[in-house]
């Protein structure tokens, strides 16, 4: 078993692990070394193996777990308080804005290509992604029901939350992987705009004109 790091351990690890992904994002995965990294983060061989001795398979996953909380980060403060139409409409500006940045050139599905997205650590990481992402999603659309006051009282119990939310989540990966595949961001928005559409139409009362 390891043993407890200190504080200035901690902050020796998440200093290699963010100089790693500065690197590995400027100059992809596959061409980065372990010197490279020690290079960037001024790190000597023993001390890099001595926070990572799985070496670099290792500082990879480290590296992917940074990269997944980014991307939770990057939508952020809008992902937190999605409490009204216009904060979703900012979070989807943010959301399309960031893969359109990035491109083709997603450093975490760069990242799981070189670790094996199958291997359990990557695995694991996806998931754990996934599960924080879509649970900030449904609190979002709690939080526009709450928000609703006594009109939200006419949805029906077959409006599922955590499902709308899990497809929103879906629909959001699916122009995501087009948008990898051919570099452009027209899915996303559609996607996106479309999920949107459907959740104002769902949450708004028969009869009532929609809130922009």
């Amino acid at each position: 078993m390891r043993r407890e790091l200190t504080a200035k351990g901690k902050a020796t690890r998440h200093r290699i692990v963010e100089g790693a992904a500065a690197t590995l994002r400027e100059n992809g995965v596959g061409s980065v070394t372990l010197d490279d990294i020690m290079a960037r983060t001024s790190t000597s061989k023993s001390q890099l193996f001595h926070y990572f001795p799985g070496g670099k398979d290792e500082l990879l996953l480290a590296v992917a777990h940074y990269e997944a909380d980014q991307v939770l980060e990057d939508q952020q403060p809008y992902l937190g308080c999605l409490d009204s139409w216009e904060n979703w409409e900012r979070w989807r500006d943010v959301v399309v804005a960031r893969y359109e940045i990035l491109g083709d050139t997603c450093p975490l599905g760069s990242l799981f290509l070189q670790v094996g997205r199958s291997t359990p650590g990557a695995r694991a990481i996806v998931a754990e992604l996934m599960r924080r992402w879509q649970e900030s999603l449904a609190a979002g659309i709690r939080a526009l029901r709450a928000a609703g006051g006594p009109s939200a009282e006419f949805l029906s119990a077959e409006f599922d939350v955590d499902a709308r939310a899990a497809a929103l989540l879906a629909a959001i990966q699916g122009g995501v992987s087009i948008l990898l595949a051919t570099g452009r961001s027209d899915h996303l928005r559609a996607a996106l705009d479309q999920g949107l559409a459907d959740l104002r139409r769902d949450l708004t009362p028969a009869g009532a004109v929609a809130p922009r």
